[in-house]
């Protein structure tokens, strides 16, 4: 009796490390998977791939989702004290709008399936984006910001959760409304990227340890891009080959800034890369799809291969950091200064 309440105790305690050490930041693999899955969505519209290949991507990204949902509400009720401090950190916090996000792209994934279930899980997904980022957006305009701490995490409140808004809501058949959330994202996007642009020129160089979120920054173009062709009807246009075309600019420049982005290592912020990465390969399919020639079909192609691969590799370094026990592990604690 008394080995299995010492059994029971040591899981107990083994559930709250796991719950206490999972960042917001994880639910970014959701993202990744999810944008993968709508990108072959688009490849079988385009190129008549097999469709079940999007289908069951969309499966494991709504099992991770689940997942980590559950971890995140355990959080919340193990170690409210690890979530206090993450909804105080200015960098982390951020992140927390993911959750809200994720829910809606699942809600996409779930459309063609079980059309009550996709609304419901969107309004879920929805109020909690929306919430969130109207408070996160408050307390930014209080000012008094530390400038170091301006990273391109600060477009997921509200550029990355109008965007998905923009194209659930056109998947769910209200593209007007759908316009409204894109018109919140791109300018959003566009006044905010200015001052991040203005921080990475002008601050001092971003640590290490914060520079995967630059791979935020590769997402307002092509997610954008994806939520305009979804609310517009999806014929090929300047904007949408324009939006395209910059964010290809940010994957080259990000590309160039490879060697110095990977000083930090093999790590799950990686995946802060994922989903404007499977946006990118997206959007030029969807245009394919609805009759697009000349360059796009060309860049479409290369680019299908490139996240596929990206995303292939994002999976097998994440199952090597959950057996190597990295995954949630504690963070390590700072030596005490002299």
């Amino acid at each position: 009796m008394a080995e299995a309440i010492s059994n029971s105790t040591i899981s107990s305690n083994r559930l709250a490390t796991i719950a206490g050490n999972m960042p917001a930041a994880y639910f970014g693999i959701v993202l990744g998977l999810a944008g993968l899955g709508n990108a072959w969505r688009a490849a079988a519209a385009a190129w008549q791939l097999p469709g079940i290949v999007g289908e069951a991507i969309y499966l494991v990204a709504g099992i991770v989702w689940a997942l980590l949902v559950t971890i995140y509400l355990l959080k919340a009720l193990l170690a409210p004290a690890k979530l206090a401090a993450e909804v105080a950190h200015p960098v982390m916090c951020c992140f927390i709008g993911l959750a809200g996000v994720s829910t809606m792209l699942i809600a996409g994934g779930l459309v063609p399936h079980w059309h009550a279930g996709a609304y419901g899980l969107f309004a879920v997904g929805f109020v909690f984006t929306i919430g969130f980022g109207v408070w996160r957006t408050g307390n930014l305009w209080h000012g008094e910001r530390d400038p170091g701490t301006t990273t391109a995490v600060l477009y997921l409140p509200t550029v990355a959760g109008s965007f998905v808004s923009a194209i659930v809501l056109s998947a769910l058949g209200h593209p007007d409304w759908g316009q409204l959330s894109f018109g919140a994202g791109l300018f959003s996007w566009l006044a905010m990227e200015s001052v991040l642009v203005n921080r990475l020129l002008t601050g001092p160089t971003t640590p290490a340890a914060l520079r995967p979120t630059l791979g935020v920054q590769l997402a307002p173009a092509p997610v954008g891009a994806v939520a305009y062709i979804a609310v517009s009807g999806g014929t090929p246009d300047l904007v949408s080959h324009a939006m395209i075309g910059y964010g290809i600019l940010q994957l080259l420049i990000l590309l160039r800034l490879s060697p110095w982005i990977r000083e930090a290592g093999a790590v799950p912020g990686l995946w802060a890369f994922s989903f404007g990465a499977t946006a990118i390969a997206a959007a030029p399919l969807r245009l394919i799809a609805n009759g697009d020639h000349g360059a796009i079909p060309i860049i479409g192609s290369i680019l299908f291969v490139l996240a596929n691969a990206f995303l292939l590799f994002l999976a097998v370094m994440t199952i090597w950091l959950l057996l190597a026990g990295r995954m949630f592990a504690s963070p390590p604690v700072a030596a005490p200064k002299p």
